[in-house]
């Protein structure tokens, strides 16, 4: 696991262990300790990851959060503790590739704790930019596939990339971390300047975003 996704992992445990299960997160209808079952699921349940994937498997992923739910809260964040399984992608993966599976989860969920705390955005860090960068590269296009919409983005310091093609779009402005946020469906908490056409613009702040 690399430093990054260890760092976001810790930080995000360290607030439930201050929160404890019942405190609210940015995703909506979960408290801690949902949001703790949903990332034991998916770390440790590989239906669970099926259904996170693929769409028409969702209920496979609901599930097995259901499970993780009544486990008790203390439990569930000391499985985290103990970091990914070696069977599981996080685990698994090693050099280049470790965290890559883990550093977009983390630090969006992360968020979802603390920004109910303090809304503004983190301090810069490079090594987390620059990983989060990467990510959205990869995960944009499938993130932004149902909004029927050309979508580019761009950051403070001038780097582009055009997530999805059309004659009418938008253009996001932002840091890596405001728009992976952004792009993960937390519209309303992340720092990002949206620009286009009037209807371009309505259809980036309401069509479904996420795979």
């Amino acid at each position: 696991m690399s430093n990054v996704a260890a760092a976001e992992r810790a930080a995000l445990l360290d607030l439930f262990d201050a929160l404890g299960p019942g405190a609210d997160t940015l995703c909506e209808g979960w408290t801690n300790h949902d949001l703790a079952a949903h990332l034991v699921a998916r770390e440790r349940r590989p239906q669970a990851v099926a259904g996170i994937v693929v769409r028409p498997l969702r209920g496979l992923t609901e599930a097995a959060e259901r499970k993780m739910r009544a486990v008790p809260f203390a439990e569930l964040v000391r499985t985290l503790r103990a970091g990914p399984p070696l069977w599981s992608a996080g685990g698994a993966l090693k050099g280049p590739l470790a965290g890559i599976t883990d550093v977009h989860e983390f630090y969006v969920h992360h968020e979802d704790v603390r920004r109910l705390m303090d809304p503004s955005p983190r301090h810069a860090d490079a090594e987390l930019d620059a990983a989060l960068w990467k990510r959205i590269r990869v995960l944009g296009p499938k993130l932004t596939s149902r909004l029927g919409i050309g979508v580019s983005v761009v950051t403070p310091d001038a780097r582009t990339a055009r997530l999805r093609s059309g004659d009418d779009g938008v253009l996001l402005q932002g840091t890596p971390a405001e728009l992976l946020l952004w792009l993960f469906g937390r519209r309303s908490a992340a720092h990002v300047e949206v620009s286009g056409s009037p209807a371009a613009q309505q259809a980036a702040s309401t069509a479904p975003l996420g795979i």
